[in-house]
């Protein structure tokens, strides 16, 4: 197949589906974890698919690199902050597996 668009990329499609999962289970986190953990996790979230994204859209290989290395970072992010939702037992530990399942690179 051939790569046109980052919406061919199986991770970027891989990524947008963590993004969906992570706004799910929070949904039903403590209120008073609206600006905190919940809106934290969000955004690890969604910085992965839109790294992505960016990077792909750049004109070289080393920025595309650059940006790809971010959106790695963020997931490493995103693992911390599950963990710590699982901890908290904001999530069960099907959610935490099946969400860090779905991380690439996790």
């Amino acid at each position: 197949m051939v790569v046109k668009t980052y919406r061919d990329l199986n991770v970027w499609k891989a990524s947008m589906e963590v993004v969906d999962m992570i706004y799910d289970v929070t949904k039903s986190f403590p209120h008073e974890e609206l600006y905190g953990l919940t809106n934290q996790m969000r955004r690890s979230a969604v910085s992965i698919p839109s790294n992505i994204a960016e990077g792909f859209l750049r004109k070289t290989t080393r920025d595309y690199l650059r940006f790809v290395t971010m959106a790695f970072s963020s997931g490493g992010e995103l693992e911390t902050q599950l963990e710590i939702a699982r901890r908290r037992q904001f999530i069960s530990q099907s959610d935490f597996e099946q969400i860090s399942g779905k991380q690439p690179g996790l």
